[in-house]
């Protein structure tokens, strides 16, 4: 997934799907969009499903494509991104830069 990403091309296994126009990949999980990644971004969604699987795959993608030290978390039933100011509650469409 990373290297598509990194590569700017499209893939795709089992469960999970990169697409990738004019510079911008976008990451499907069971079809749903879990993550855009630009130049100087990265844009984060739940495509309305918190579970372990979609936090695993934003998590991979912040380690490669993220500023370190970001990544998502669950904290009381909760998921929190950290950030280098601390965490933040998420929400789908939240953007990093």
């Amino acid at each position: 997934m990373n290297a598509a990403i990194t590569a700017g091309t499209n893939w795709q296994k089992d469960n999970t799907k990169v697409v990738t126009n004019d510079g911008v990949s976008e990451v499907f999980l069971h079809g749903n969009k879990i993550a855009e990644i630009g130049e100087c971004f990265v844009t984060l969604f739940d495509g309305g499903w918190q579970t372990v699987t979609t936090k695993s795959r934003l998590n991979a993608i912040l380690r490669e494509h993220g500023i370190p030290g970001e990544c998502v978390f669950q904290h009381k039933f909760q998921w929190f991104v950290n950030q280098e100011g601390g965490a933040i509650p998420f929400f789908s469409g939240m953007r990093l830069n």
